[in-house]
């Protein structure tokens, strides 16, 4: 279990930082945030590649995914995050 989380934790971090190095733009995230976001992004690409890899005899659900996957995801969720403060940034002013 430990491994697990430590592995997610590494995987987290390098894919959220390749997702900010690719989607252009500037980011004011700490490495915390980061490490967040890859790990949402390596869910968000388990559930992507759940829903367009996987057949239907397969056990469907939410998991993790390697490095390659969870970068996708990572600049998914990336691009969803900027969405969401560009709205808020624009109803304070």
């Amino acid at each position: 279990m430990i491994g697990f989380i430590v592995g997610m934790i590494v995987i987290g971090l390098i894919a959220g930082f390749i997702a900010r190095a690719l989607v252009p733009g500037r980011d004011s995230m700490s490495v915390a945030a980061t490490i967040v976001l890859g790990v949402v992004g390596s869910f968000i690409g388990g559930l992507l590649a759940d829903v367009f890899v996987r057949n239907d005899a397969q056990d469907k659900g939410v998991h993790p995914v390697g490095l390659i996957g969870s970068v996708i995801g990572a600049v998914v969720a990336l691009l969803v995050y900027r969405a969401m403060n560009r709205n808020r940034v624009h109803q304070r002013h």
